[in-house]
């Protein structure tokens, strides 16, 4: 049964799941993220597929419909362990188009959002628009989960006007599942705790574990609070803490949580550049 109590048990998963024995591994690691208490599992970016763009070359077979297999087993697994689930797939649409899309599974499973990536690379080992477009939806917020919360994948968190939209529609933590190298983790680490700070609300993120086609991803799970505290920072397999609302709702309280947001002003001053743009 799902917790009333404004807090949110996670799991911070640093696997992934292509193998051919990945579906019995992800089941097994819900599982133990259940049995140990968690109320929400996080998985990397792209969980149950190869790191394919550390080349330009895409395969085909990476990309599937939101009923396609890699969909199915985490749904599947997510029920399995009576455990929310946040994973993702490459997601082909009906036109071919391809995206990044993270998805997020309630305990029995089901669907509850989607989100695709916003901002990708296109640098060694990260060839990410040979594989893949650019979403077209901003981050929402997702409700069901015992507490609201929101998604954006790795790169996208280096754009704080997604995470500061997510705070102001209330979310209590942001979920950045992300494939980086361990060489650039101060500078993840001063996005992650300004826009914890900013945006008054608790940023987590889970990379992939290791090194792929040759680029060195690897680099702690991690979660920061409201206040910028860095409460998780470990490159354990396995790993959970508990997020509170309460916390976040002081945090909104005090300064700069009471600012007041201007989204009107703001929102013309981006209009007037988006129009600009052409």
């Amino acid at each position: 049964m799902a917790r009333n109590d404004g807090k949110l048990t996670v799991a911070l998963v640093s696997e992934v799941f292509w193998e051919p024995d990945g579906s019995a591994r992800l089941r097994a690691r819900l599982a133990e993220a259940a049995d140990r208490g968690a109320d929400l599992a996080v998985l990397p970016e792209l969980p149950l597929n190869p790191w394919h763009p550390a080349s330009k070359e895409a395969h085909d077979e990476d990309a599937e419909d939101m009923d396609g297999e890699r969909s199915r087993i985490q749904g599947e697994a997510a029920a399995e362990a009576g455990i929310g689930l946040v994973g993702g797939i490459i997601h082909r649409a009906a036109d071919g188009t391809r995206t990044s899309c993270a998805l997020v599974f309630d305990r029995s499973g089901g669907l509850r959002a989607t989100y695709e990536k916003l901002h990708l690379p296109e640098e060694p080992g990260f060839w990410e628009t040979s594989h893949y477009r650019p979403g077209s939806e901003p981050p929402r917020r997702i409700d069901g989960l015992g507490v609201p919360i929101g998604v954006q994948l790795c790169s996208d968190t280096n754009r704080p006007q997604g995470t500061q939209l997510l705070g102001a529609q209330g979310v209590v933590a942001v979920i950045n599942p992300r494939a980086s190298e361990e060489r650039t983790l101060q500078r993840w680490k001063a996005v992650w705790r300004s826009n914890a700070i900013t945006s008054c609300c608790y940023v987590l993120s889970v990379n992939r574990p290791h090194p792929e086609g040759g680029v060195i991803i690897g680099g702690p799970s991690v979660a920061y609070d409201p206040n910028g505290e860095l409460l998780v920072e470990t490159t354990d397999t396995l790993a959970l803490f508990t997020l509170d609302a309460k916390v976040v709702e002081a945090a909104r309280r005090d300064y700069p949580g009471y600012l007041p947001i201007h989204a009107r002003l703001y929102a013309d001053a981006w209009d007037e550049i988006a129009r600009g743009d052409g």
